[in-house]
């Protein structure tokens, strides 16, 4: 394969746009997954996707596809209406943990139960990164945030919730897997995780989440290498990667 074969952008991504996220974030990362995966299954013209409230608002600026914003939270609800009316389509959302795990658990959870075919990617960075950096659902006990800055203890706030675990108890998920992207055999991994689940949606097996877990140099104040290395060190114990259900 040819240096420039390897180094090419894929057709599915707006090379003309510069990037709103902060140094070191790993949003870009996913969004450069999901372009290729759009592109190696050649569904660019027919996919649709769904993008609700934080650092995620704004990634139809970056791919050459079909999106649709919607409220806080709501982005399950919204594709399910919109796989319902246009089965023929290709549909996916692109989530954060404060929408997901929080205002949008709802959703997600019905989302999930029902066997409609649909994707979501779901970018677990544990704390709100848009909004100022507050605890968010999957925020690790001990880490510290704006609104728990001495750190999250279980009796003040609860535990983190672990969505994959959650929702492979529902009968409805055909795959969930938990990546991360800090290494690059980990992006690799998290791509052929991305893949499937489209995949999967092509192939009318049901829906599909995949957890991407994600750092926020920024908002965990620290350096971008630091980060991937807290990422490792911290949240991988607690949020294991792999499959957690496969129906294949």
């Amino acid at each position: 394969m040819s240096e420039t074969q390897v180094f090419s952008m894929p057709k599915v991504w707006n090379a003309d746009t510069h990037t709103h996220y902060c140094p070191g974030c790993t949003h870009g990362v996913v969004h450069r997954l999901v372009c290729e995966a759009l592109e190696d299954l050649d569904i660019q013209d027919r996919t649709i996707g769904l993008a609700p409230v934080g650092c995620s608002v704004l990634i139809h600026q970056y791919m050459d596809i079909d999106f649709m914003e919607a409220a806080h939270g709501r982005a399950p609800a919204v594709a399910t209406g919109v796989k319902a009316v246009r089965p023929d389509k290709i549909v996916f959302t692109y989530q954060g943990d404060g929408d997901l795990a929080s205002i949008g658990l709802a959703e997600i959870i019905h989302a999930m139960n029902r066997t409609l075919p649909l994707t979501t990617i779901f970018v677990n960075n544990a704390i709100y990164g848009m909004t100022g950096g507050q605890m968010a659902p999957t925020t690790l006990l001990g880490q510290k945030s704006s609104t728990c800055p001495t750190g999250r203890t279980a009796e003040a706030n609860g535990y983190p919730i672990r969505m994959c675990e959650m929702l492979a108890t529902l009968g409805g998920p055909a795959y969930i897997e938990r990546v991360s992207v800090t290494r690059p055999k980990d992006i690799i991994k998290a791509k052929q995780a991305i893949l499937k689940a489209f995949k999967n949606q092509i192939e009318e097996k049901g829906v599909s989440f995949v957890e991407v877990l994600s750092t926020c140099p920024t908002n965990w104040g620290m350096r971008p290498v630091d980060a991937c290395r807290w990422l490792e060190e911290n949240m991988i114990p607690h949020y294991p990667l792999g499959v957690h259900k496969d129906f294949e």
